[in-house]
């Protein structure tokens, strides 16, 4: 890695910092369109539980595409790579905003899934090689001041933009944020490779990109009136029978696009199967939050904006904490403990009324967003805690891909229930009374990572945490070794 000896700012802080620029445009857009799906339903005259496909097609082009992102990388250079994808999502973004119909809007955030799909992963692929082990979680936390800094702005900046002008401009504003992203890589992102190359698996990328289309789109498509129900559970099934044949694939491959062989990593393990099942309530959550304060309770889109934006701004209050509260609890018990408390409060939004104070409801926002937050960053963090070099291309395309399947099958479980209740009581409108269910379903899910967390090792992740386990007394290292 090139180092830059005079520069005031060290790589360790300077690299993690340009590739948050993606995240920054990723997250921005994320949670601007969360806000807006309302006007733009009514815009565009459609059901806004619909809408979802606009936030599961992005998701869904994340997960076929980001496989191919390490791949690329090492054959080609993560700096180019990361450059393109940059290109590619701002495209996808301008397109998005000059959309008239769902289904422009659908290929539009398809192409700008296609551009995240390598961004990101491309983007902590770099850090993840050219940070020591010992600094991770700290560089970690300086990747995600700055794309945090998204989330916090999306909400009001969405709901201002969406209220005072038209939705059409939260797509546009990406276009800035890209042209600097292009700018700094260019200037400082080193151009890493891996150590050796390998062939493309292009059958292990036709099964599992299908198997994985198959399974998110009928998942999605399910409820929707567009679609009959039998088409879109054929469209699962053929999803599950798909990726099954890459399982069977990848046990045989040499050199598989996705390495299920890094399962038999414990710490790898935990961190991908308990963080996939706590961010289906992450995922759900910028789906059903918006829609209950602005459908349920009336309010402006600007009005729910400066509500939902709490969350962002505790996550960010938290990165400061993260490394200090590793370092003193470990991985295992800072990850149980702080599970059980973000998805008890991943469910506080069950509990809004129209007349729940505002107070009361920024400073629950704030606190859920903190504790969910430090979950993240452990997460994140411990996956690669046992990863080689060798290795990390696939560790972090595997990581991905999970990520992004967790977070688009909570928008479509949040929706399922939403259109279950309405089947229900044979409504063609959404209530707030509809939203309690929905956010309780999601906690649960959540919450039920901790038997995942659990099953880890007390002194797991310690090179990466810094924690030090207590040492046992000599009786009871003499019992244990016998």
């Amino acid at each position: 890695m090139p180092t830059f000896p005079n520069a005031a700012v060290p790589n360790r802080i300077l690299v993690p910092l340009i590739v948050a620029c993606a995240l920054f445009m990723e997250n921005l857009d994320s949670t601007v369109l969360a806000t807006s799906l309302p006007a733009i339903a009514a815009e565009l005259r459609i059901n806004p539980i619909d809408l979802k496909l606009a936030l599961t097609s992005y998701l869904l082009s994340l997960a076929v595409f980001i496989p191919i992102s390490g791949w690329l990388a090492d054959r080609l250079g993560a700096r180019l790579v990361f450059r393109a994808a940059i290109a590619a999502f701002a495209l996808g973004s301008a397109l998005a905003g000059f959309s008239s119909t769902m289904p422009e809007l659908i290929g539009a955030r398809v192409l700008q899934g296609v551009g995240g799909a390598m961004m990101v992963p491309v983007g902590r692929l770099v850090i993840l090689r050219t940070v020591p082990k010992s600094e991770l979680v700290g560089s970690l936390a300086w990747l995600t001041i700055p794309a945090l800094i998204g989330p916090v702005l999306g909400p009001p900046v969405g709901g201002f933009i969406t209220t005072y002008f038209s939705w059409r401009w939260i797509f546009w504003i990406n276009l800035p944020i890209a042209a600097l992203g292009i700018v700094l890589a260019t200037l400082f992102i080193p151009d890493v490779r891996g150590e050796e190359r390998t062939p493309f698996d292009a059958l292990g990328f036709v099964l599992s990109g299908f198997g994985l289309a198959a399974i998110v789109s009928g998942a999605t498509a399910i409820g929707l009136e567009a679609l009959p129900q039998l088409a879109a559970f054929a469209i699962l099934g053929a999803g599950v029978l798909a990726f099954g044949a890459y399982v069977l694939h990848a046990q045989r491959a040499e050199h598989p696009i996705l390495d299920l062989r890094l399962f038999a990593i414990p710490t790898f393990r935990a961190a991908i199967l308990g963080g996939s099942l706590f961010r289906v309530g992450i995922g759900a959550a910028p789906f059903l939050l918006p829609l209950m304060l602005q459908v349920g309770f009336g309010m402006t889109a600007f009005q729910s904006g400066m509500l939902t934006f709490s969350s962002a701004l505790g996550a960010l209050f938290m990165k400061m904490a993260a490394k200090p509260i590793l370092q003193r609890f470990g991985f295992r018990a800072t990850m149980i403990v702080n599970a059980l408390v973000a998805a008890a409060l991943m469910t506080a939004p069950a509990l809004f009324t129209a007349t729940t104070p505002v107070a009361i409801i920024l400073v629950a926002l704030l606190v859920g967003g903190f504790f969910r937050s430090l979950q993240f960053t452990a997460v994140n963090a411990l996956g690669y805690a046992d990863i080689d070099t060798a290795r990390m291309s696939r560790a972090t395309s595997l990581a991905s891909v999970a990520q992004q399947i967790s977070l688009s099958l909570g928008v479509s479980i949040a929706a399922l229930v939403l259109e279950g209740l309405l089947a229900h009581r044979g409504g063609v409108e959404l209530r707030a009374s509809d939203f309690p269910v929905a956010f309780l379903m999601i906690g649960l899910i959540s919450a039920s990572s901790v038997f995942l967390f659990a099953r880890l090792a007390p002194n797991a992740g310690e090179e990466v945490s810094g924690h030090v386990s207590p040492q046992p007394d000599p009786v009871t290292a003499a019992r244990e070794r016998a």
